[in-house]
């Protein structure tokens, strides 16, 4: 059984910093990429971060691409989100996913298929 778990959320004043850990299992880690979404109230879904299977690939949204920082420990099946400079926009549940999603789709939600529970991240300014 594929299972992902988000933890690290909390509320921190605008400008603080947070990483958030996904802990995988029931499936071959290192054979997929991973992806962090976050969802805030009101608003859709939206893709964060992605790191191919290896870990040589990272992509971001623009609007995140100098603050955070995506990784993984292939060994310890863990990928992790750094957050820096938060901005009080940045406050919603963050989740990660699990799969392969086609090249420059990984934005897309709907390719996907397995995720985990979300952690709040909560920025006040």
């Amino acid at each position: 059984e594929v299972q992902l778990q988000a933890s690290g959320g909390g509320s921190v004043q605008s400008g603080g910093s947070l990483r958030l850990s996904c802990a995988a299992s029931g499936f071959a880690f290192g054979d997929y990429a991973i992806g962090w979404f976050r969802q805030a109230p009101g608003k859709e879904r939206e893709g964060v971060s992605c790191i191919s299977n290896r870990g040589d690939n990272t992509f971001h949204e623009p609007e995140v691409r100098h603050r955070f920082t995506i990784s993984r420990d292939n060994a310890k099946n863990m990928v992790y989100l750094q957050m820096n400079s938060l901005k009080p926009e940045d406050t919603a549940v963050y989740s990660c996913a699990v799969g392969r999603p086609p090249f420059g789709r990984w934005r897309d939600a709907t390719v996907w298929p397995y995720w985990g529970q979300g952690t709040l991240v909560t920025v006040s300014s």
